[in-house]
């Protein structure tokens, strides 16, 4: 799925206030690098793009500094100052998915984890890595499944979240 539109510029203009010129940024699942064009005036971006046709239908290796041709479950590099998981977390599992937000969230300043709700999808041009194996995500099932994080905008459709700097682990 291409990345939706709703609420980028919101997000982009929070994190350019948020983080100084030249911090470090992961954008996770690059595809066609929209954080890249979005962001890399600002930011050092490396990416992690798990389908090597994308790498080489947007020269992906142009224009990270650093790009990981992996799958984000075989990452374990994530001392940035951020990390975008921008459509990514409904392609995993909900136990890989927990995992990789498990080992990412105490590593980075701060997580951004954009989702859609209530959203199925299969292989496109035969990538596996576009299956929605998430497909159920709601707000609530986002909250239950991945506690710790709060909605920077959302709308019924879509969200993006970030680390909920008040949430104690032991609620």
């Amino acid at each position: 799925m291409a990345s939706y539109f709703f609420g980028k510029r919101y997000v982009t203009k929070y994190l350019k206030n948020q983080f100084p010129i030249h911090s470090t940024c992961l954008d996770v699942g690059a595809n066609n690098a929209k954080w890249f064009k979005l962001l890399g005036n600002h930011f050092v971006m490396d990416g992690v793009e798990a389908w090597k046709p994308y790498i080489v239908k947007y020269k992906l290796n142009d224009k990270y500094r650093k790009l990981i041709h992996a799958n984000i479950k075989d990452v374990e590099d994530f001392d940035y100052d951020l990390i975008i998981m921008g459509d990514i977390l409904e392609h995993m599992s909900v136990e890989d998915g927990q995992e990789v937000v498990k080992r990412m969230y105490p590593k980075c300043k701060e997580l951004v984890i954009a989702v859609p709700f209530k959203y199925k999808q299969g292989a496109i041009h035969g990538n596996p890595f576009e299956v929605h194996l998430q497909p159920d995500l709601t707000p609530e099932i986002f909250d239950e499944r991945y506690p710790g994080f709060k909605a920077l905008w959302k709308n019924r459709f879509y969200a993006y979240y970030i680390k909920d700097t008040n949430y104690k682990k032991n609620k």
